[in-house]
């Protein structure tokens, strides 16, 4: 499956949970509905991943945590805040450079319309 079709299907499936649900909960509650969603439509999903930060070859355990990682190759951030400050863009870049994941989605369930709170990153690409 390709990176489109597979950040297509999280996108339909959040726009799926945000009308059912609507803006308001946690976002522990949308990680959970979406990881449902997504291994319910076949894809292999990880919650809550460690990302190690590696120095001069030694492993360093930081406490980074990507929120779900799909099929090996989306790293997705969910939000459920107001507004979203930049240095979230600029973490999710980070979990894309320390896991050599091309493409992220930051989510942010807070919005009217959830179009609105989907934002893609790219990472070498």
């Amino acid at each position: 499956m390709l990176i489109n079709e597979i950040t297509g299907i999280i996108i339909e499936e959040a726009i799926k949970i945000h009308k059912d649900l609507v803006p308001g909960l946690l976002e522990s509650v949308y990680e959970e509905v979406l990881y449902y969603r997504l291994t319910k439509r076949g894809l292999k999903v990880i919650r809550q991943v460690p990302i190690p930060v590696y120095y001069e070859e030694v492993k360093m355990e930081v406490g980074f945590r990507a929120d779900l990682i799909v099929e090996d190759v989306v790293v997705v951030e969910i939000k459920s805040i107001e507004n979203v400050p930049p240095v979230h863009y600029k973490i999710v870049l980070t979990y894309l450079r320390l896991t050599h994941i091309t493409v992220g989605l930051l989510i942010n369930f807070n919005e009217v319309l959830l179009k609105n709170g989907i934002k893609r990153i790219v990472n070498n690409f």
